[in-house]
C-alpha cells in the first residue's frame, strides 16, 4: 500500500489502469507460454501454465485474459491494511462503461419449446456472450436469467471503454444473428451507460464477489428493458465519452423509474464511433 493514503486510492489507480505494477515488468513474462494474464504476465498454457496453475494463476471465469490470484493478492492486502475502513469491501469508486443484454419475449420464447430446448438455446446464449465480450476485455459480471451484465473498466479496455461497450453490444447482435440474412437465432436488446459506481469486491464471511454498485447500473438496467430486439440503446452520457458518431441517429426520450433519459438508438450496423 505504499505511497497511496487508503486502501481505496490504491484501488482507483489499479482499476483505472495508472497503478506503477501494471506497467512493471514481471519476471514471469519469460515462462512459456502465451496466452498469459494481463496484468503479471503468468502463462495460462504450455508447462508454464501447468504449473502456476497450481497456485492460483489461473484464468478468473469473470475474464479469463487476466488470473484470478491478481485479484485475490490486492484483495488480501486491503483487508490487512490497517488504513482499511471496512473489511468487507475492497475497491473505489470510478467511471465505467456498463453494457446491459437480454433475450426479449424469453417467456413467451419458453412456452413454445421444452425446457430442455430452452435450457439449450440460453446456455448457448451464455457462451456467445461470453466468448464476445471477453473478446472484448470486458469483465462479465454476472448472468441473471435472460441477461447478460459486462463491464468495462479503464485497467482492462482503456480510458474509451465507452466505445469498446457500444462496439461490444453491437457485436453481441450481430453473434446472436441480428443483421443478417437469416435473422436472429435469439431477439436481443441492449444497452451502454457510463457513469461513476464503485467497483471491487465484497464479501459476507467466506463469500466473495467481485462486482459493481451504484445507482448507474440500475440506470442501464432500466434502459435495457426499453430497448427493442436489434437495438442498443446509449445514452448520452455513453455517446459523449467515447466519441460515438450519433449523426442521422434516432433519439429516443425515455422515463425510467421516473428519472427521464435520452438515448440514442443504435443498429447492428451502425457507425460506433467518429473517426
Amino acid at each position: 500500500m505504499a505511497g497511496y493514503a487508503t486502501p481505496e486510492e490504491e484501488w482507483s489507480a489499479l482499476l483505472t489502469g495508472t497503478h506503477p505494477h501494471l506497467s512493471h515488468p514481471s519476471p514471469l513474462r519469460f515462462v512459456p507460454s502465451s496466452p498469459r494474464c494481463k496484468l503479471c504476465k503468468a502463462p495460462f498454457r504450455g508447462p508454464g501454465g501447468a504449473i502456476f496453475g497450481r497456485y492460483g494463476f489461473a484464468p478468473w471465469p469473470k475474464n479469463p485474459n487476466i488470473c484470478g490470484r491478481c485479484f485475490r493478492a490486492m484483495e488480501t492486502a486491503t483487508r490487512a491494511c490497517p488504513r482499511s475502513q471496512d473489511g468487507s469491501i475492497a475497491g473505489a469508486e470510478i467511471e465505467l462503461s456498463m453494457l446491459f443484454a437480454d433475450v426479449r419475449g424469453s417467456s413467451k420464447i419458453a412456452r413454445t419449446m421444452s425446457s430442455v430446448e430452452f435450457t439449450r438455446l440460453m446456455n448457448r446464449f451464455y457462451r456467445v456472450s461470453s466468448d464476445v465480450l471477453f473478446g472484448m476485455n470486458a469483465i462479465v459480471e454476472k448472468f441473471v436469467g435472460d441477461e447478460v451484465v459486462g463491464l468495462f473498466i479503464p485497467m482492462l479496455t482503456g480510458p474509451e471503454h465507452a466505445r469498446v461497450a457500444v462496439e461490444t453490444a453491437q457485436a453481441l447482435l450481430h453473434a446472436t444473428g441480428h443483421g443478417t440474412a437469416d435473422g436472429p437465432w435469439v431477439p436481443l436488446g441492449a444497452a451502454v451507460h457510463t457513469g461513476r459506481a464503485f467497483v471491487g469486491i465484497v464479501s459476507s464471511g467466506a463469500n466473495s464477489d467481485f462486482t459493481a454498485l451504484g445507482d448507474p447500473l440500475n440506470e442501464a438496467a432500466h434502459l435495457a428493458s426499453h430497448a427493442a430486439a436489434g437495438e442498443v440503446l446509449v445514452t448520452v452520457a455513453a455517446a459523449s465519452s467515447g466519441g460515438i458518431d450519433t449523426t442521422g441517429a434516432e433519439r429516443r426520450d425515455l422515463s425510467l423509474k421516473g428519472h427521464p433519459m435520452d438515448a440514442i438508438v443504435l443498429g447492428v450496423s451502425d457507425a460506433a464511433a467518429a473517426s
